[in-house]
Formats: C-alpha cells, sequence, structure tokens
C-alpha cells in the first residue's frame, strides 16, 4: 500500500471522515480480518455470513489501525463509504452475508482505492498482468510471478484469491517498490472479467482457454 491520509481515502472513495481529523495516515496493509492488522493498516469492515467487520472496528484501530473503511459509522476513525452504484457490473461485488448491500458498498470503495494505486504506480513503472480462462490460472500465475520476481519486486495473489476481494487487497499490496503486480482473474458471471479489469487494466492479458465452465451462471 502506499501511503494515504484517511482524508485523502476520502477523497478517493467518495466517502466522509467519521471520528477522524484526516491527518492519520495509512502506512500498513489493508486487511478484512481484524486479527491480521498491523500498525499503520486500514482495517475493511465486511459483513460475513457469522459476524461483521463493523463489530471489530474498534478493535482493529486498538491493534494499530490508522483507520476503517466503513459502510456506516464505527466506534473507530472511519471512511464511510457511499452505498454502491448500480451498473453494468450488477454481481460483481456480492457477498454472502450482505444483506443490506453495506458489503458491496465496502468493495466497491475498496476497487476505487485499488484503482488509485495502480494509477499512482504505473508511470513509475509497475506492469500490470492479468491472467485468465476457464481453467489453469492459479499455476499459470504463480509461474508467471515466480519468473517475474528475479527481474524486480513482484506482487501476485496467494492461491485462486481472485474474486471481487481478493483482486482489490492484492493490488492494495503493491507499493513504490513494486514491478510487477500479477492477477488471477475469475468471474461467476457475465461483466465479472470487466469489473476487475477497471480496478487494475492489466497491460498484459493471459488469456488460457474459454470453456464452459461458467455457462448458465
Amino acid at each position: 500500500m502506499i501511503p494515504l491520509t484517511l482524508a485523502a481515502v476520502a477523497e478517493i472513495v467518495g466517502g466522509r471522515l467519521h471520528r477522524a481529523s484526516g491527518d492519520e495516515v495509512v502506512t500498513g496493509s489493508v486487511e478484512f480480518d481484524s486479527r491480521k492488522v498491523t500498525t499503520g493498516g486500514l482495517f475493511v469492515a465486511l459483513p460475513g455470513e457469522r459476524v461483521d467487520g463493523h463489530d471489530f472496528a474498534g478493535q482493529a484501530v486498538a491493534a494499530g489501525a490508522a483507520g476503517v473503511l466503513a459502510a456506516r459509522e464505527v466506534d473507530a476513525p472511519a471512511v464511510i463509504v457511499p452505498p454502491a452504484r448500480p451498473g453494468s457490473h450488477r454481481g460483481s461485488v456480492a457477498l454472502a452475508g450482505d444483506t443490506d448491500g453495506s458489503g458491496a458498498a465496502v468493495l466497491q470503495a475498496l476497487g476505487l482505492l485499488a484503482r488509485h494505486v495502480v494509477d499512482a504506480l504505473t508511470p513509475g513503472g509497475l506492469t500490470v498482468v492479468g491472467v485468465t480462462g476457464s481453467s489453469g490460472k492459479t499455476s499459470t500465475k504463480d509461474l508467471i510471478a515466480q519468473l517475474l520476481e528475479p527481474m524486480g519486486p513482484t506482487v501476485a495473489p496467494p492461491g485462486s484469491f481472485n474474486n471481487e476481494l481478493g483482486h482489490p487487497w492484492t493490488v492494495l499490496k503493491a507499493d513504490h517498490l513494486t514491478k510487477h503486480l500479477v492477477l488471477e482473474m475469475s468471474a461467476r458471471g457475465t461483466g465479472h472479467i470487466a469489473h476487475l479489469a477497471t480496478i487494475a487494466p492489466p497491460r498484459i492479458g493471459v488469456v488460457l482457454n474459454v470453456g464452459t465452465a461458467h455457462v448458465g451462471e
């Protein structure tokens, strides 16, 4: 993650500050698990089927987070994001357990933040590689990342963390030292790849194969 104040984050995602001066600086990682928050990090409050990240906002800040990205007011310094906008990529920011649209709102904001980081780093030499296809994405992504690493710091998602959450989360691992960002792009339905491509437009696209894996979805 590149250093950003909470005020800058709010401007990027179209949100508003809550219990924050705006001068707080995000210098650590972006995490959606409060147990993994690092000093100076940004905690992303997402609803789940069993728990809601908004309930752990205070815990995350107590653990060192600079602030929280949230859909509603929490007991911690936060950027409150606006409701998700309907668009052509409908369903691409759907989360299990998101009964009120708060998850979609936070994911949309996370995507905007990730796009800002890509746009900020590309002039400095960042190359984005996007890998997609009906099968073989994860192993190919891992091989490409291993080949590129000797030529400069490379960021890639762990395993097959390639959806609407894993994609921007991986992008936000990049910083000013990162030279290669290797992304795996998956789809559960029409428009999902297009949505991921708007978050981090690939300079190099790798399409392995196009089969019937997602027909009917």
